[in-house]
């Protein structure tokens, strides 16, 4: 059995001194601002995981209305999904794209890339990770936070 899973998420910006992205850091001059580290890219991996087996969501899970999460290291959550579908299921493929005027995320690509394969336990050859700008337009354009979409193809091994 073969299913997909499609997962978003979004942060603003605020002060700081860098970002973390598919759990890499990435210096810059401010910081992303959500309950947990607020790394975008997991997060929206962890719905589409989440969604490709019928599991609802990352809020029901990692809620942010629960202290235990406050600054949590995203890469931890991911781990915790992963333990959460695997098995019966396996991760064939992701595809990402980042939505950012800034910081610009071609250097970092391939340190995302091997982070999440790592993680999802895959070939960093099945894990892909595209920059796009907004073109100036919306809340991305604008320069006040980034967006991820995410898709992920699992795999059933048990059928």
């Amino acid at each position: 059995m073969t299913r997909i899973g499609l997962g978003y998420d979004s942060h603003r910006f605020k002060e700081g001194d860098g970002i973390f992205l598919g759990g890499v850091f990435i210096p810059f001059n401010r910081a992303l601002a959500g309950h947990s580290d607020a790394d975008a890219v997991i997060h929206a991996l962890i719905d589409a995981l989440l969604g490709a087996v019928g599991k609802g969501d990352i809020g029901e899970h990692f809620p942010d209305t629960d202290p235990v999460y406050a600054g949590s290291d995203s890469t931890k959550l991911l781990e915790k999904t992963m333990e959460m579908i695997a098995p019966p299921w396996a991760v064939e493929n992701i595809d990402l794209v980042i939505l950012a005027e800034e910081p610009k995320i071609s250097p970092f690509v391939s340190k995302i890339r091997e982070r999440l394969a790592s993680l999802c336990r895959i070939n960093p050859s099945s894990v892909s990770v595209k920059g796009k700008t907004n073109e100036g337009m919306g809340f991305i354009g604008r320069g006040e936070g980034i967006a991820v979409l995410a898709s992920v193809l699992i795999t059933r091994g048990d059928i």
